[in-house]
């Protein structure tokens, strides 16, 4: 027996002859564009981005905590613009103002006119999370912009019934697969809103598992990766939800969420999402509202971070402004309507003012240290990209503090794989092989037997004089600016004389 909501007729014929607003929607991709570049070449590199620098120097199928895309976006900048800030984010900055854009063309797609587009494209352009977290290479960056390129695909294929687009989401959920494991989540969801909503043609269309196809055979050299290193990428998940605790946990979750999108894009969020759920006009999309609620469900009860259903802003805020400009075109009063636009003119006045409040335009001399650790994890996109430097410089004096003979037979260990890429980014020529038993970075290797001295940057005392017989505090970094156990606090050590072979040693000092 066939269903109502499965009968329903793709909405082709209302929004087909919708012109797209050119020139309004590429002025705001155009502002988004200048305040990214502009804040790209701000302070430093951030932690993440040189680890990503210190992986594309060891090229693989497959890392313990992501795909391969970001190492080798950051190795070919590292090649064509060493030492570029820019060039290093630039394909973040690209893609994301590219999501701009395609937000709003998702608008256009649900039948909203220049006026929802624009919207849509302003709300996405004004989030300080959608639109600052480029400001770094980020695998966030990159896997938010390639969701909201497969939802328009997949929102324009319900319009237009081409079932090539399904084949092209495929191809690009295979690309998003290389960068970060959650985009299968989405299409779960999909799959069970459309059985349960409709439109259930979309499961009977082969280019659908055509697609499926291609990224299961795209996924295969990451896969293999994964099972013969003991499936990290899972362990993963434990220290996800160990970090998510320190942000409150699920009581604090669902409005963070809201949060993040900006004081816009929190209007178009829940409006929005409602508008998807109960709006007749929108009623063919309604599994998409579907697919929301249930990825905010999972992601909740699993302990996710609260900015991976960000991927779904992009269709969601195109779906609150349709039904907002909708619902003020059927305002009959003149004064109603006035308080309407007022009202959506503050919200955008709110919004630049935290996009202003998130971009890193101070010097770095007029901004205060963190007070406590809370406020420097909270605030870890700005102290992450402080104190490199002077890092790399302090290991560097503490290596040349070894005699010769010392130095023919060292190596570097870090507690963090952000010491570590910061010293194989800024110091590698000038130090011995660069070690850290960190996250992805302890998955490049052991030193090797041959070393016995060793500079260790931080590190806990009682586990270093466990493995070595000799230990010798020979340097101290500590940072204005730095981040809590990267570049503030920091003792560098002089280990010699290692009691049992890294080959033991090295899986019991690695962690995620």
């Amino acid at each position: 027996m066939t269903t109502k909501t499965d009968t329903v007729a793709p909405p082709s014929e209302p929004s087909r002859d919708r012109p797209f607003a050119t020139g309004p929607v590429f002025g705001v991709v155009a502002v988004a564009a200048v305040v990214l570049v502009l804040s790209a070449t701000r302070y430093g590199y951030f932690g993440d981005e040189l680890y990503f620098l210190a992986a594309g120097r060891r090229l693989s199928f497959g890392y313990a905590d992501q795909g391969p895309v970001l190492p080798l976006l950051a190795a070919l900048a590292d090649t064509f613009a060493p030492g570029s800030l820019v060039a290093l984010r630039l394909p973040a900055i690209v893609v994301t103002v590219t999501a701009v854009m395609i937000s709003a063309l998702i608008a256009r797609e649900l039948g909203g006119g220049r006026g929802a587009q624009v919207l849509t494209a302003v709300g996405y352009a004004t989030s300080p999370f959608l639109l600052m977290q480029a400001k770094n290479l980020s695998t966030n960056a990159i896997d938010s912009a390639l969701w909201v390129l497969i939802t328009w695909l997949v929102v324009r294929w319900v319009r237009t019934r081409r079932d090539g687009l399904l084949l092209a989401a495929g191809v690009v959920t295979a690309i998003d697969m290389q960068v970060k494991w959650l985009i299968p989540f989405f299409w779960v969801a999909v799959a069970i809103s459309a059985l349960v909503f409709g439109p259930r043609e979309l499961l009977r269309r082969p280019l659908l598992w055509a697609g499926g196809l291609i990224v299961l055979a795209a996924s295969i050299p990451s896969l293999l990766w994964q099972a013969d290193h003991g499936w990290p990428q899972l362990g993963l998940g434990a220290v996800v939800r160990g970090e998510q605790q320190a942000t409150g946990g699920p009581v604090t979750f669902v409005p963070l969420v809201v949060l993040i999108a900006g004081a816009l894009g929190a209007v178009l969020l829940c409006y929005g999402l409602w508008a998807l759920l109960r709006h007749e006009g929108l009623r063919p999309y309604r599994f998409l509202g579907v697919s929301t609620v249930l990825l905010l469900f999972v992601f909740l009860v699993s302990g996710s971070r609260i900015y991976y259903l960000a991927g779904m802003y992009g269709t969601v805020f195109a779906a609150g402004a349709v039904a907002s400009v909708s619902a003020a075109r059927r305002i009959g009063s003149r004064r109603r309507r006035r308080v309407l636009l007022g009202s959506g003119a503050g919200l955008v006045a709110l919004s630049l003012v935290l996009i202003a409040g998130s971009t890193p335009w101070q010097d770095p001399g007029d901004i205060a240290p963190p007070a406590n650790d809370s406020e420097a994890a909270m605030k870890i996109g700005l102290f992450g990209e402080f104190g490199w430097p002077e890092l790399a410089a302090a290991v560097m004096a503490a290596h040349r503090s070894l005699t010769p003979a010392e130095q023919a037979r060292s190596a570097v260990i870090t507690e963090s794989y952000w010491q570590a890429g910061a010293l194989d980014q800024l110091a590698r020529t000038e130090l011995p092989e660069i070690h850290s038993p960190a996250r992805g970075f302890g998955y490049f290797g052991a030193p090797a037997d041959s070393a016995t001295v060793m500079v260790c940057v931080g590190g806990a005392e009682d586990r270093l004089r466990a493995q070595f017989a000799t230990l010798q505090p020979i340097g101290h970094v500590d940072t204005r600016l730095g981040f809590l156990g990267n570049t503030r606090d920091v003792t560098l050590w002089k280990c010699a004389q290692p009691r049992r072979p890294w080959a033991q040693v090295w899986p019991e000092w690695m962690h995620l």
